[in-house]
């Protein structure tokens, strides 16, 4: 597939000019124009673009690309080494972040719903469609340890569970990848039991005893590898493409 022809597909299915975002969002580095061989991975890292040279790619796909809005504009030092690397080896790099994480199919809320066993009842956030925090219920009512437990048994992370009150049994949940951990205020505003993120802030713990709410740091990137993954796997279900996703290990 042509390199611009993979943009055009992409950007027409995860609609990022939906979404106000603050980064760009497609193609990010221009490589050869005949894409074959795609690595997808959650973080344009130095080990997965090395990764992806080892693999042969003709693209990388992340959902944490560059260029990110405030951050030091000149090309030196570590972004330097990435683009240089990609370019001296005709490699094609497309981020999607924002309109990845809100994709009602493959996207990172969705994908984390599904792991989780939570069903989607939609946006926390009233009147946007492209609301980035979602809330949905469990199937049953169960107590926080328990659901920590469950947390811990699918990412594969023991998660930062920090207890609204060890009366409080989890139906409602609200959460929102990455860091979202803002959102815990509006989650307690609408009644939810429960609140996931990726990050966690000083003040969350807080925002948590406070307003009666469960809150779990599940990690930035466990609960963000999802997303990705899905994303490359409808490229190679639907597309044809020969799609390999990279796990580079992230604590964080």
């Amino acid at each position: 597939m042509n390199n611009f022809e993979l943009e055009t597909l992409l950007n027409g299915f995860l609609k990022p000019h939906l979404i106000k975002d603050y980064c760009p969002n497609g193609m990010q580095v221009e490589g050869k124009p005949d894409v074959m061989k795609v690595v997808t991975g959650v973080t344009a890292s130095q080990a997965l673009i090395d990764a992806a040279i080892t693999h042969g790619a003709d693209a990388v796909l992340v959902h944490h690309g560059y260029f990110w809005r405030g951050e030091p504009e000149p090309i030196k030092g570590m972004k330097f080494r990435r683009i240089k690397a990609l370019i001296e080896h005709g490699i094609n790099l497309y981020a999607y972040h924002l309109p990845l994480d809100v994709h009602p199919e493959v996207g990172n809320n969705a994908q984390l719903a599904s792991l989780l066993g939570i069903e989607q009842r939609g946006g926390l956030e009233d009147g946007n469609p492209n609301s980035v925090a979602v809330w949905g219920e469990l199937p049953d009512a169960i107590t926080g340890d328990a659901f920590s437990a469950l947390i811990e048994s699918r990412l594969n992370r023991k998660p930062l569970f920090i207890n609204g009150g060890s009366h409080r049994n989890i139906k409602r949940v609200g959460w929102c990848t990455g860091g979202g951990q803002d959102y815990i205020d509006l989650a307690a505003s609408k009644g939810m039991d429960a609140f996931i993120s990726g990050e966690v802030s000083e003040r969350t713990t807080f925002s948590a005893r406070e307003q009666g709410i469960h809150y779990f740091g599940a990690g930035h990137h466990a609960t963000e590898r999802y997303g990705i993954q899905s994303l490359g796997e409808w490229l190679a279900e639907n597309h044809k493409m020969d799609v390999t996703f990279i796990d580079i290990d992230n604590p964080v």
